[in-house]
């Protein structure tokens, strides 16, 4: 939790934009896993973190902006509580951390609601994915459940997305300390992984890391011999010799702050001359994007010159043929990448996703709808502050090869039976966390091993 006057003056900033009405902001509750008392481990929504920083479960703050007065409503604890837990803080003392004075109990906030409704006030809130949540202002609102998204306030959600788009030097130090202990975390396993091993045997190691931290993870980890799959969850697979082991995995801190990282290892030490090959060209791709970012230019064309740098070296390859702005145009090249090149970053792995890629990564432009451009989550221009992921990547999908060739998709471009020679080789990416500055941009965390000849002796000096 940083100091008060932060919380403050986020909040301050969030009045200027949202001139009327009530804004509410709901915390996160317990989430049990298969009853009552066992539950799932706690994550504050991050939005409620931004602008109280309190950890805590089943609270919510309103700002009354007509009335001038800000409130934090939640259950406070019992004896009963401290005789399971230990002492701990009541609400108010909780909330004076954030510079917030005044308290009540759920019933309060309800009164509060029903009040500014028949008052026929704005009560503005955001996009909830808490089912509860989601069942709360349905009773309050006195809305259907499936009405409680539809009346979400279009002004509040632009407002939020325009304060934590834009990371302050504090958030910046954050984001440092999250992207080092990812580091760790991924060298930890470069260092482990060995043939033989189960896939699990590594992510455990990752874990271990993370935890060493007081660290959790930001997302589910992806640690998998199988890396043309792009979101592999599954960890049972065996290491062997020859295999490319693709890690995506990323630490939050305890305050909420994110790191993601992506990269790609030998498991038997040196990439072979194939897999070797293909690395450089994911490397240049990854390079051709750090080469654009700055304050003005968007996310957009950045990912579009990796796309441009990816058709150039599968035409070199003799994977593709023809003229590369016509590949990628077509999207021809989106056989070999099919995702987009990065999304933004903070409290979130994704930040503020569930407000939607529309507002938060295209600032309310429409997205394209081109296979692999419209799985691009950022494309707006880039500003001072903002703080996002670069994580080009290669694969051999042999489905998606198989229904292209059958259908005959954009045979005009691709070499099939010179891409059918790669079935067997897997997926490759490499990510790297990105802030940036009035001028340039900063690398998040210490140096990472990025080309073949480091990530080779870091497997050397461990097998």
């Amino acid at each position: 939790m940083f100091g008060k006057d932060i919380y403050i003056e986020r909040r301050r900033k969030l009045k200027e934009s949202v001139k009327e009405g009530v804004v509410l902001i709901c915390g996160n509750d317990e989430s049990p896993m298969n009853y009552a008392d066992n539950c799932f481990q706690f994550t504050q929504d991050s939005t409620f973190l931004y602008f109280y920083g309190i950890d805590r479960a089943g609270l919510f703050g309103l700002i009354d902006l007509d009335n001038d007065k800000e409130y934090i409503f939640g259950t406070d604890f019992t004896i009963d509580d401290t005789v399971w837990m230990g002492p701990l803080s009541f609400l108010n003392e909780e909330a004076l951390k954030c510079g917030i004075e005044n308290t009540g109990e759920i019933s309060d906030l309800t009164a509060l609601l029903a009040e500014a409704k028949s008052a026929g006030r704005s009560i503005h809130y955001t996009h909830q994915y808490r089912h509860l949540n989601i069942i709360n202002l349905s009773k309050w609102l006195d809305v259907s459940v499936d009405e409680v998204n539809e009346d979400i306030s279009e002004e509040l959600t632009y407002a939020v997305t325009a304060l934590r788009n834009v990371k302050s030097e504090e958030e910046i130090t954050e984001l440092h300390k999250a992207t080092n202990v990812t580091r760790a975390m991924h060298l930890a396993a470069m260092k482990y992984a060995k043939a033989g091993m189960k896939e699990y045997e590594v992510a455990a190691k990752i874990t271990q890391v993370a935890k060493s931290y007081n660290a959790t993870h930001s997302f589910f980890t992806i640690c998998t011999r199988n890396g043309q799959t792009l979101h592999n969850h599954n960890h049972s697979n065996t290491l062997q010799e020859g295999d490319l082991l693709l890690i995506d995995c990323g630490a939050r801190l305890d305050n909420g702050y994110c790191g993601d990282m992506t990269t790609t290892v030998p498991v038997s030490g040196k990439f072979t001359e194939k897999q070797g090959d293909m690395y450089s060209l994911l490397i240049k791709m990854y390079d051709s994007a750090e080469a654009l970012l700055k304050p003005g230019i968007t996310f957009k064309e950045v990912h579009l010159e990796v796309c441009r740098t990816l058709a150039a070296g599968m035409v070199e390859r003799g994977l593709m043929k023809g003229d590369i702005k016509d590949i990628v145009a077509s999207g021809a090249h989106a056989l070999f990448m099919p995702h987009g090149l990065g999304h933004m970053i903070g409290l979130d792995v994704h930040d503020m996703e569930n407000f939607g890629e529309k507002i938060v990564g295209y600032n309310g432009e429409e997205k394209s709808t081109q296979f692999g451009l419209k799985s691009l989550r950022l494309g707006r221009t880039l500003e001072t502050g903002f703080a996002f992921t670069v994580e080009p990547g290669i694969y051999f999908i042999p489905e998606l090869i198989e229904k292209w060739k059958t259908e005959g998709t954009n045979s005009a471009f691709l070499n099939f039976d010179k891409i059918e020679e790669y079935l067997d080789f897997g997926g490759m990416r490499y990510e790297g966390d990105y802030v940036i500055t009035e001028d340039s941009f900063t690398r998040l965390g210490d140096k990472m091993p990025k080309y073949s000849n480091e990530i080779e002796k870091i497997r050397g000096e461990a097998l």
